[in-house]
């Protein structure tokens, strides 16, 4: 007798991601309750198992869900595109983004984040690491528990800036705060969406929080993450007040670690590499927002020398001002084609290295290899079907390539999540989506006029 399955996926093609990257034709993954139980020739899967449903077919390939290390859910979802896409960085993060999130209530914080589970569950996106910038984290999270999304997120933790005020403080206020979040929501092997040790960055902590938030990690045993060195302001920054570039002197109090994700690292240099290395640290990339707010990552980044020294460098789409989308096709286009052209060099980040940093990169990095990033026996099942129906995907010739130089997001037509159905057909259904859409472009709008920052765009609009 047959053993029985909740679900049975069909694919033309099932990409694995596993150890030896195999690609299945006319393949099958078996899943009971939120594991995956088996992954094969659906001949054979078909033969072993009886499932209460069968999706996917022929027309499909289906893959691991993408990760994405890097991404605001909450100050940017809803004012996408308000910023000017001419500012330089100092001015884009303080003068418009700081002042943007300042003025967000609860209620729409929690809007923002649903917004941004269903745009990367709609894109193939099933687990991200949020940047650390909700001031309202309760009702961020049971947004995104009902969205059905995986994702570690974090407050807005620093103690140096003054203002905006909202955001102000001391140095107890924002250790007692990471404790806070790390004891409410605590992260175990069942649990989608949890807390990490997560601060802002920059030049925005002292000594004393950078040591307790890693020791924080340390003791509760989950990730710690932080922007760091995307321009010139880190490093000029920890010069002047350190005598050594950020990387040396986090690294001399104790901060670096395999536990750790550093996000952008683009103004580094070989002996912050060295260090980063010797560490063992993760690296999330976001291309998009290097291009945009023009941070000379195809002139000065160091890409393709963290990946050739071993660290573990993944991808993430940022800010809805620095990147405007979510997708994380889109991403892991640009990251397999920066190099190529700043280096000259066809061979730098290949496709199928682009889409490893997009799905068991991403797992490394947020600490759940074992659980996700591939489809093997005994992860959870958090799979994504992509219908070749389509102009892009015809004729599929070879997969990964696909994937990666020719889809994006617009394709996927079924999500799982720990094995749940959230995305059927291209649609959310974990949600409603008319009055998701109906809320945020009314919030958007209330937001972008109490923030006072004026309408820059540069067209007329009659």
């Amino acid at each position: 007798m047959n053993e029985q399955v909740d679900v049975i996926i069909k694919g033309w093609y099932v990409v694995t991601m596993n150890a030896t990257r195999d690609i299945i034709r006319n393949g099958a993954v078996a899943v009971r309750g939120n594991v995956i139980v088996a992954v094969g020739k659906a001949s054979e899967i078909e033969r072993t198992y009886t499932a209460e449903r069968t999706i996917g077919g022929d027309r499909f390939v289906v893959t691991p869900g993408m990760i994405n290390t890097h991404i605001h859910i909450t100050g940017e979802p809803l004012t996408r595109g308000y910023v000017p896409d001419d500012t330089p960085f100092v001015e884009n993060v303080f003068e418009w983004l700081t002042p943007l999130y300042s003025v967000f209530t609860a209620e729409e914080e929690k809007v923002s984040a649903e917004l941004a589970a269903v745009e990367m569950l709609r894109s193939g996106t099933t687990c991200f690491l949020e940047a650390g910038t909700i001031r309202f984290l309760d009702d961020v999270i049971e947004g995104l528990d009902g969205a059905g999304i995986r994702g570690r997120v974090g407050a807005w933790i620093w103690d140096i800036p003054p203002e905006p005020s909202v955001y102000r403080q001391t140095t107890d206020d924002a250790i007692a705060r990471i404790e806070r979040q790390l004891d409410h929501h605590r992260t175990d092997v069942d649990t989608r969406v949890s807390a990490w040790s997560t601060i802002v960055g920059h030049t925005t902590a002292s000594d004393p929080l950078w040591k307790a938030a890693k020791a924080l990690s340390d003791d509760r045993g989950v990730g710690m993450s932080f922007h760091m060195s995307p321009a010139s302001m880190d490093p000029e920054g920890f010069i002047a007040e350190f005598g050594q570039r950020p990387m040396i002197h986090l690294d001399e109090i104790g901060v670096l670690d395999d536990n750790v994700a550093m996000t952008h690292c683009v103004h580094v240099d070989d002996a912050e590499l060295g260090v980063m290395a010797h560490r063992h640290v993760s690296v999330a990339h976001c291309p998009t927002t290097a291009l945009k707010v023009s941070y000379g990552v195809t002139q000065i980044g160091k890409f393709p020398e963290m990946v050739q020294r071993g660290i573990n460098v993944s991808i993430g789409t940022d800010g809805n001002n620095a990147s405007n989308y979510s997708d994380m096709m889109r991403a892991t286009y640009l990251v397999a084609g920066l190099f190529k052209d700043a280096r000259r060099d066809p061979q730098m980040f290949p496709a199928e290295k682009a889409y490893e940093m997009a799905t068991i990169g991403g797992a490394r990095t947020m600490l759940l290899e074992d659980q996700i990033g591939s489809l093997e026996v005994g992860k959870r099942a958090d799979l994504v079907l992509h219908d070749t129906d389509r102009p892009e995907w015809r004729p599929l010739l070879n997969v990964i390539n696909q994937l990666v130089w020719s889809a994006d997001g617009r394709g996927v037509h079924t999500v799982l999540v720990d094995g749940r159905i959230v995305v059927e057909d291209g649609h959310c259904i974990t949600v409603d989506e008319d009055e998701l859409w109906a809320k945020a472009q009314r919030m958007g709008e209330s937001i972008t006029a109490r923030s006072g920052l004026p309408d820059k765009a540069k067209f007329p609009t009659l």
